[in-house]
């Protein structure tokens, strides 16, 4: 991507203060650097610079896809209804799918992903075992109807993204490309410079058993992740198996006694009101299950229920909203397991931490009423145990016991084992060695274009601007000169065509601005390599390369300037280098 551009002529329209719209430090540098500009809500141009880094990261995608042998194609963004019919999708899938209709009133999706079409397209191709495995991918733009699309590039509803989809006829055949996968998703955090950890994940609208995030660690990040302090084992919360901590000092039994306890609502006003901690009470939510029916979450009081685990052990099931437990006349601050069978035919589950606890602090299912002593299996019945709450810091790993830390992230990139799901409902076969007609193994790979320039612009940002990796700059280094005296000029404009003879992407700040402007857009677009030539400097023979990342400057020779430069360059590409193609064996 060699360059040799001057700044009089680059549509690079910098910002001297922060948006008032940028709630965090990606989307601040991406407008102020003049590298994307809003278009919509959760709709961004790109601009020359922001196009030139997003034309870097679709590089080292490529280069990585094609190492394990998946194949480019391109696949229209416009998808008609009836294939996502076919899937189950349409109406599954939630307003997040944008929908609209064409001139003769046939209705289309604008494709947040491509699983339905890609196995439109195969399913009549691909029709023997022989013809197997095959990896597509995509690099292409997609749409989700965000309710709230927020923090700029991370919770956009227009993106770019790469998906990869593969197709196998065994389970076996399936891990190895899987895992191949997930080696090129590691390669591909690491050559952007990424911090990142590989998480557990629930599969959510994709589908599929099998799942792993790719967590670029941030403060900022939407996600929860915890991860053991003491082996490899991290996950998502929303997916993370957890131990949670007993108490079987609490556990006595006792008679069960209704007590009297006005005006409580929150798990903390109970124990404070009974002089107990809050991790000795039990806390109900209710949630309602298909065909209208109610069930109750039971977890420790000083934990929360995760939606998502809820949602596996009970398929379908959403919790009520808060207008609804009127019309079912149910007492939201004070509900319990004891009689909801018999109240409600309410279906009871309780975190499986619960089991060894016998005696519960619940709510009496009447307002101001909490007992105390209840006793599963004495008092209540108890319809299911399983892991409900959401893991936390301080957790025992489910691996190892050692315990959990938590962090935040921002999820780049996720490789997902579909299995059948999709094959199976759209009637994907192919003929299998024993001629018998079996549906696609299938796999969904899928990385975010420009979610992953924010993540970098998240982790690399700081007080001045971004101090980008080579990986990801718009351009390696920047020629700087101080003034617009003749000695000062030719010496600028000699080494800015040195570097770019040495094949470095380099600009030439050659506006008419004072110097505080010129340095102050230098570190806020974040040249890696910022080479500043002054009248004294020149007069010396001397000019001074700045190292925008760790603020390093070096005075050198003007003779030597454009070869130490092109070395620097030369050093930090040495992590872009991609990998030797695996043997075709590996798909």
């Amino acid at each position: 991507m060699t360059a040799a551009l001057r700044m009089s002529s680059l549509y690079a329209p910098t910002l001297k203060e922060d948006p008032s719209e940028a709630d965090i430090a990606s989307h601040r540098v991406l407008l102020r650097a003049g590298m994307v500009r809003k278009s919509a809500a959760g709709v961004y141009t790109f601009l020359p610079l922001g196009w030139r880094s997003l034309h870097k990261i679709e590089r080292i995608v490529r280069e990585e896809m094609d190492a394990v042998g998946s194949q480019e194609l391109l696949m229209p963004v416009l998808q008609p209804a009836e294939i996502w019919r076919e899937s189950s999708r349409w109406d599954a899938y939630g307003p997040e799918l944008m929908r609209l209709k064409d001139r003769h009133e046939r209705e289309f999706a604008l494709g947040p992903t491509h699983e339905e079409l890609i196995t439109t397209l195969v399913k009549g191709e691909l029709r023997s075992y022989r013809d197997l495995p095959v990896s597509l991918y995509q690099i292409q733009v997609k749409f989700r109807d965000e309710v709230r699309p927020r923090f700029g590039l991370l919770r956009g509803r227009e993106f770019i993204m790469k998906d990869a989809y593969s197709f196998h006829a065994t389970q076996s055949s399936l891990q190895r490309h899987y895992d191949a996968m997930s080696a090129a998703y590691a390669r591909i955090c690491e050559r952007l410079g990424l911090t990142y950890r590989e998480v557990e994940a629930d599969s959510g609208q994709i589908g599929g058993k099998v799942t792993t995030e790719f967590m670029a660690l941030a403060e900022s990040g939407e996600a929860e992740i915890v991860y053991c302090s003491g082996c490899d084992y991290a996950a998502d919360v929303e997916a993370a198996s957890t131990v949670v901590p007993r108490h079987p000092a609490a556990s006595k039994p006792a008679p069960m006694e209704r007590v009297h306890t006005p005006g409580i609502r929150t798990i903390a006003e109970l124990a404070s009101f009974l002089d107990i901690a809050a991790h000795d009470t039990v806390k109900t939510m209710a949630g309602l299950a298909p065909e209208d029916r109610i069930v109750f979450f039971c977890v420790p009081g000083d934990r929360e229920l995760n939606p998502v685990k809820a949602d596996r052990v009970v398929p379908g099931v959403r919790l009520l909203e808060d207008e609804e437990f009127g019309a079912r006349k149910l007492p939201k601050g004070s509900l319990g397991p004891v009689g909801a069978g018999d109240r409600w035919n309410a279906l009871v589950v309780a975190d499986r931490s619960l089991e060894a606890e016998v005696s519960w602090g619940v709510g009496a299912n009447e307002d101001d009423y909490h007992f105390v002593h209840a006793m599963p299996g004495r008092d209540f019945n108890v319809d299911g145990w399983a892991d409900l709450v959401a893991a936390q810091a301080g957790d025992a790993c489910p691996a190892c016991g050692a315990d959990l830390l938590g962090a935040r992230g921002i999820e780049v990139s996720q490789v997902f084992q579909l299995g059948t799901k999709y094959s199976d409902s759209m009637r994907a076969y192919f003929m299998d060695e024993d001629n018998v007609e079996k549906p696609f193994v299938m796999g969904c790979y899928g990385v975010g274009i420009s979610r992953s320039l924010a993540a970098v612009a998240e982790q690399y940002a700081d007080d001045a601007g971004c101090a980008w990796p080579v990986a990801v700059a718009p351009l390696e280094a920047a020629v700087i000169p101080l003034s617009a005296e003749e000695q000062v000029t030719s010496v600028a404009e000699l080494l800015w065509n040195d570097l770019a003879g040495r094949a470095v992407e380099v600009v030439l700040d050659d506006r008419d601005e004072r110097a505080g402007v010129k340095f102050a857009d230098a570190d806020l677009i974040g040249w890696p390599y910022q080479v500043v030539v002054g009248k004294r400097g020149v007069a010396e023979g001397v000019v001074e390369i700045k190292h925008r990342r760790t603020g390093e400057r070096e005075n050198v020779p003007i003779a030597d300037a454009a070869e130490r430069v092109a070395a620097l360059v030369a050093e930090a590409r040495l992590s872009l280098r991609p990998r030797t193609p695996l043997p075709a064996s590996t798909l």
